[in-house]
């Protein structure tokens, strides 16, 4: 076995009823509080173990989180309330470095966890990474580029993660794409586009996360961990002139449904969240090309005279009167991955706009 499959192994063989240990592999030889082959693993390795030799392999460091795994050394406050489900956990947002992703990130790092920042767009995401390093004064966040829609990028995320710290406890597939339009006129260009981003690259994930999160529960059949697709109300009903969107988002919730119960035998839940518009966001509030000036241009919203009669006319179809922030997102994520009895559900956050029967 190589480092890399061994690590979720050791996160599995510490797992404390909440969460494994940080691991990070060392080549070399380093004063191991274990030392053991491969088969011994999950006989030797116990939760509280510092350091771990594998016999032609290398040795592992673990920790609480990661600065405690690479330094001996932790400064992280205690967490507190129901966020505290990821404290010191491993936590991977794709799509993370703007918009919903950078809310979502930062909503997990307030809560304790360590946070990987998946986007295609790199620079962003080691912006946003250092920030959140720096105000925390430690390590909390990490940059990997990904593009989810290509097989090869989402597997050397994945591995780039699991050689970095050990394993994935949860996973949030967040990137997308919109393209808008017709049916009568929409490219099948842009079609393509917008399902291989929101639906393939989903499958593609999942494919490549859910054989760590297994390894994970492997040692102790008790591990459980959480995928959970960041949707849409579009989603839960059709989208007028936006049927590529919808239509991979429909898509999704049938994944999830299909994901959950095969991947409920490794301890792995799978739901998807389908939150409301995101009006503080760049794809409706980007002064130049947001949604919100493009409907006042075309004139989409009768007698709209400004932005902001544009986005009360939106806000005023909501029966909450308001779009849908992160901390919305954040509170569902966090009762996801506490109801261990709750799998393959779309759970809407839409301020009362989509209800379900």
């Amino acid at each position: 076995m190589t480092a890399r499959e061994i690590a979720p192994l050791l996160r599995g063989c510490t797992f404390d009823g909440n969460k494994g240990a940080i691991v990070v592999h060392r080549a070399g030889t380093l004063q191991a509080d274990v030392t053991c082959s491969v088969d011994e693993i999950t006989d030797k390795v116990k939760p509280g173990i510092r350091s771990v030799h594998i016999k032609d392999v290398g040795s592992f460091r673990l920790g609480d989180d990661y600065d405690d795994a690479i330094n001996g050394t932790s400064n992280a406050p205690r967490a507190t309330g129901r966020g505290a489900v990821v404290h010191n956990k491993v936590c991977v947002v794709t799509g993370g470095a703007q918009g919903f992703g950078e809310g979502i990130v930062k909503e997990l790092i307030d809560h304790g966890a360590l946070v990987w920042i998946a986007d295609l767009n790199l620079a962003g995401a080691q912006t946003v990474a250092a920030r959140c390093n720096q105000a925390a004064g430690r390590t909390v966040a990490f940059p990997v580029a990904v593009n989810v829609a290509d097989e090869e990028s989402v597997k050397a995320m994945v591995d780039e993660i699991v050689t970095t710290c050990g394993g994935i406890d949860l996973f949030i597939s967040n990137a997308g794409v919109l393209k808008a339009g017709s049916v009568k006129d929409l490219s099948a260009k842009d079609f393509r586009f917008v399902t291989e981003v929101n639906y393939t690259g989903f499958f593609l994930c999942t494919k490549h996360v859910a054989p760590v999160m297994e390894a994970m529960n492997q040692p102790t059949g008790k591990y459980y961990t959480d995928i959970i697709s960041i949707s849409s109300k579009s989603a839960l009903e059709g989208s007028n002139r936006n049927g590529a969107y919808a239509g991979s988002k429909f898509g999704s919730v049938g994944l999830v449904q299909s994901f959950a119960k095969e991947l409920i035998a490794d301890n792995t839940k799978v739901n998807t969240i389908c939150p409301g518009n995101f009006f503080d966001g760049p794809l409706w509030s980007d002064p130049e090309k947001g949604l919100f000036t493009q409907y006042l241009k075309t004139g989409k919203v009768p007698g709209a005279q400004s932005v902001a009669d544009v986005k009360r006319h939106y806000e005023q179809q909501i029966p909450m009167q308001r779009g849908c922030y992160p901390t919305d997102v954040a509170r569902a994520i966090f009762y996801v991955i506490e109801q261990v009895y709750e799998t393959g559900q779309a759970i809407p956050v839409t301020g009362g706009q989509v209800m379900l029967n």
